[in-house]
């Protein structure tokens, strides 16, 4: 074999394997890479989309915390008021109560006052009679005397 024909020889099963080679490997590689290309850019989108999304939810959460937070201050004003509304409330019933203890422990001393001065008047009369018959040197009779006094004493 002539070095020559070696050359051709080789250049020509060269040729056919880059021709077999074009024929049925490049498309399919072709198709892969395609292919690949393809879900790699939907990935990007996917990826894109994915971050908006996050965006939007963090937006979203932020508005929700921020509304949360004013409804928490609205709620602790709230309480605050209602809370100064029931302290007012309960001044407002002591004071009704002490009114009405301090009127009836009133009305305690008036009655017991009372009721000092007729045992006083009581006994006034008693030593009222007891003096008189002791100056006469003589009974009296209690009942007759007892009804004089009474009309004294409602008089007094």
């Amino acid at each position: 074999m002539n070095l020559n024909a070696t050359y051709i020889l080789q250049s020509i099963a060269m040729l056919i394997f880059v021709w077999f080679c074009m024929k049925f490997i490049w498309p399919v590689l072709l198709k892969s890479m395609d292919e690949r290309r393809e879900k790699i850019a939907e990935g990007l989108a996917a990826s894109d989309r994915a971050e908006k999304a996050l965006e939007a939810a963090q937006v979203e959460a932020t508005e929700a915390i921020n509304q949360a937070r004013s409804k928490a201050g609205e709620i602790v004003d709230q309480a605050n008021q209602r809370h100064g509304q029931i302290l007012d409330q309960a001044k407002d019933d002591a004071i009704a109560e002490r009114k009405r203890q301090v009127a009836a422990a009133e009305a305690d001393i008036a009655q017991s006052a009372n009721q000092a001065r007729e045992a006083l008047r009581a006994q006034v009369a008693s030593l009222a009679v007891l003096g008189a018959s002791r100056l006469l040197e003589k009974e009296i009779d209690a009942d007759v005397h007892r009804k004089l006094l009474d009309e004294l004493i409602a008089e007094i």
